[in-house]
C-alpha cells in the first residue's frame, strides 16, 4: 500500500503556471465602432423648375467657384413665359393710359357742366350723370393700377423661373457627384431632384459613426469628437447615436464614403501600474472545477495570484480602468517586476490541458 500510495504520488505532475510580469505602462478605455468618411459640409445642387438638361458645366471632380455655372435647363419653355408676361405688362399699361385720358375728359366735361348748373343752362340730371362717369373713371384707373402690379409680379415669376433654369454651384467646393446628363429631364413636380452634391472643403473631414446605446454614456464632446448626436438611430432593435469626429485631411488621402473604424477613447491613464486583465479572472484549479463537483465561485474582493517561490499567493488589489487587455493596478502590495499568473496549464491520466481564464 505504501508503496503504491507512493508512486501515485510520482506519477502525479506539479501544476504549471503561465506568467507575465506587473509592469508600468498605459490604459486607456475606448469605444470602437464603424462609420463613414463625409465632408464637413455637403450641398445638395437640385432645379426648381422641370425641364431637359441642355449642357452640362460640371463634372466628377470639378473645383467649382460659388455662383460659377454647372448646367442650363431647356430655357425656351420659360422665355415664351416671359414674353408673354411681359407683353401683358404692356397691354396693362396702355390700357392705364387711355384711361387717364378717359379721365381727364369726364372731369373736364363734370366741372364745365357743374358751372353751368347755376346758370340754368343744363339739367340737374346730367351733372349728376357726368359725376357718375367722373367717379367711375377715377376707379377704373385704379384698378388698371392695381392690374399693372399683378402683371408685373407675374413678369417677376416668370424671370424667376427662367433664371432657375441655370444651375449654379452656390458655395465654392469639389463635385463629387453628378446625377444627370445631357438630354435627361429633370422633374421639380414633387420634389426637388438633386442634381449634384458640392464638398465645400475636403481638406476638413469628418466620420460619421454609430456607438450603441450601452457605450454612449461614456462618449463626450472633446478632443476631436466634434459632436454627439442625440437623436437616436433603431436598427433591428439595437439603438446607436451618431457620434461625429473631426478628422484633418490636407492631402486629400481621405475620400467621401470611406469605411472607417474608430477608437474613442472615454478614459486614459498614463504611465501606471498595469497587469494584464486575464490575471484578473484567473482562479487557481484547485479553486475552481474539479469533475464530479461544481464550480466554485470566486472571490468577490478583486484579486491577482503571484506566483512566489513556486506558489501561487493570492495579493488583494484595487483595480482602476482597463482596455480590456491591461487594468490599472491603483492600490495592493504588488511590486513592478512580480509575475502574476494568467493562465494553468495542467496534465493528468492521459495527457496535459490548458486552463484559460474565464471569459465574461
Amino acid at each position: 500500500l505504501v508503496v503504491a500510495i507512493g508512486w501515485w504520488r510520482w506519477r502525479e505532475p506539479a501544476a504549471q503556471y503561465v506568467t507575465e510580469p506587473v509592469g508600468r505602462g498605459d490604459v486607456a478605455r475606448a469605444v470602437v465602432a464603424t462609420g463613414t468618411v463625409n465632408p464637413v459640409v455637403t450641398v445638395q445642387v437640385g432645379s426648381y423648375v422641370s425641364g431637359v438638361i441642355e449642357k452640362l458645366s460640371c463634372d466628377f471632380n470639378t473645383q467649382v467657384k460659388a455662383g460659377q455655372l454647372c448646367a442650363k435647363i431647356d430655357p425656351r419653355p420659360f422665355q415664351v413665359v416671359v414674353d408673354q408676361a411681359q407683353a401683358n405688362l404692356e397691354s396693362a399699361r396702355a390700357q392705364l393710359k387711355k384711361d387717364q385720358a378717359t379721365l381727364v375728359y369726364a372731369r373736364v366735361t363734370y366741372e364745365r357742366d357743374r358751372t353751368l348748373l347755376g346758370r340754368g343752362a343744363v339739367s340737374r340730371d346730367t351733372v349728376d350723370s357726368e359725376k357718375s362717369v367722373y367717379d367711375q373713371a377715377t376707379a377704373q384707373v385704379k384698378v388698371d393700377e392695381a392690374t399693372i402690379l399683378q402683371r408685373q409680379a407675374a413678369l417677376e415669376a416668370a424671370q424667376v423661373n427662367l433664371a432657375y433654369t441655370d444651375i449654379i454651384s452656390p458655395v465654392d467646393g469639389t463635385v463629387v457627384s453628378r446625377n444627370v446628363d445631357v438630354g435627361q429631364t429633370v422633374a421639380a413636380s414633387f420634389q426637388t431632384p438633386t442634381l449634384f452634391l458640392i464638398a465645400q472643403d475636403l481638406t476638413k473631414m469628418q466620420v460619421d459613426t454609430y456607438v450603441s446605446e450601452s457605450d454612449i454614456g461614456g462618449v463626450r464632446v472633446h478632443g476631436r469628437v466634434s459632436q454627439v448626436r442625440q437623436a437616436p438611430i433603431t436598427t433591428q432593435n439595437v439603438v446607436t447615436y451618431d457620434v461625429v469626429i473631426g478628422v484633418d485631411n490636407p492631402k486629400l488621402l481621405l475620400l467621401p464614403g470611406m469605411t472607417a473604424n474608430a477608437r474613442i477613447i472615454t478614459a486614459q491613464s498614463k504611465d501606471v501600474v498595469r497587469v494584464p486583465t486575464a490575471a484578473l479572472r484567473f482562479v487557481p484549479q484547485r479553486l475552481g472545477a474539479s469533475p464530479g463537483r461544481p464550480e466554485q465561485a470566486e472571490p468577490a474582493s478583486d484579486a491577482v495570484w503571484v506566483l512566489r517561490d513556486d506558489h501561487p499567493v493570492r495579493v488583494p488589489v484595487q483595480v482602476g480602468i482597463d482596455d480590456g487587455t491591461w487594468s490599472q493596478i491603483t492600490g495592493g502590495r504588488l511590486d513592478t517586476g512580480e509575475k502574476v499568473i494568467v493562465n494553468e496549464i495542467a496534465s493528468g491520466g492521459g495527457g496535459r490541458r490548458a486552463r484559460g481564464p474565464t471569459r465574461s
